[in-house]
């Protein structure tokens, strides 16, 4: 945490972010024109944003896009806020969520773990309700094959989809079609890639949820941060997340 609290200290860093959660996905060029600083300038601070995982990047084409992960922040949350002030910042969360409109969301995490045991964590069913609001996934996890989640408080299927690429433990891309409500259930079909790389003695998760509509219902991805950090959580500490998302459905 040291580094994302060194990254939030500079104010050009933070407009940076600033920039990032007005419009997600930006080239270097576009972000460099609304600062008075030269392009290497606003190189620098983007990689430290990139080293504090703040920020993300991925190439489309010729061009290098940068997006805002959320994620640090949320563990920084989690740590010291939700304790006294869940409520609030829960609400301040979701506007935040309700404001932006992406086609395409970015979240990573560094999580001390295996690969296998992670992938494991992703899979299970039942070690998936603990940290993924209580919801249980049920599948075989083969190319092609068929996922439900749900929960028996739920009344019904929460969501459904299918495994399109199946790389364990490296790598799963799947559909995935929200049934918690008809405003969501109306958004249709988006994709959600979970992909997995070893470093050290930890694991390098990255969740993309793309093939998003201009302006989708952000329930769709508004959940992923407080889902990654309770995996992240439950995986170094054993521990649950006492949210009330994390608790919504046990």
């Amino acid at each position: 945490m040291d580094a994302v609290f060194k990254a939030l200290a500079d104010p050009t860093r933070r407009e940076l972010l600033d920039e990032l959660f007005r419009e997600d996905g930006q080239t270097l060029h576009a972000l460099e024109v609304r600062f008075e600083m030269t392009r290497y300038g606003v190189m620098k601070h983007l990689k430290q944003l990139e080293d504090a995982g703040l920020v993300v990047t991925r190439r489309r084409g010729r061009e290098k896009l940068h997006f805002l992960n959320p994620v640090p922040i949320r563990l920084v949350h989690d740590r010291w806020v939700s304790k006294y002030a869940e409520p609030w910042a829960a609400g301040l969360s979701d506007l935040k969520t309700r404001l932006e409109s992406p086609m395409e969301k970015i979240f990573e995490i560094y999580i001390k773990t295996t690969p296998e045991r992670l992938w494991e964590a992703i899979t299970d069913g039942g070690i998936r309700s603990k940290y993924q609001f209580g919801a249980v996934i049920t599948s075989d996890f083969t190319p092609g094959s068929r996922f439900e989640m749900g929960n028996a408080k739920a009344g019904g299927l929460l969501g459904e989809g299918e495994n399109i690429e199946v790389d364990p433990p490296r790598k799963l891309v799947q559909t995935m079609t929200a049934l918690w409500g008809e405003d969501v259930k109306a958004e249709g079909t988006s994709r959600i890639t979970w992909e997995i790389e070893p470093v050290g003695d930890s694991c390098h998760l990255t969740v993309t949820h793309d093939q998003l509509r201009e302006g989708a219902n952000d329930q769709l991805y508004g959940g992923w941060p407080m889902i990654l950090s309770g995996l992240k959580t439950w995986l170094e500490t054993g521990e649950l997340l006492t949210t009330p998302g994390s608790l919504m459905y046990t």
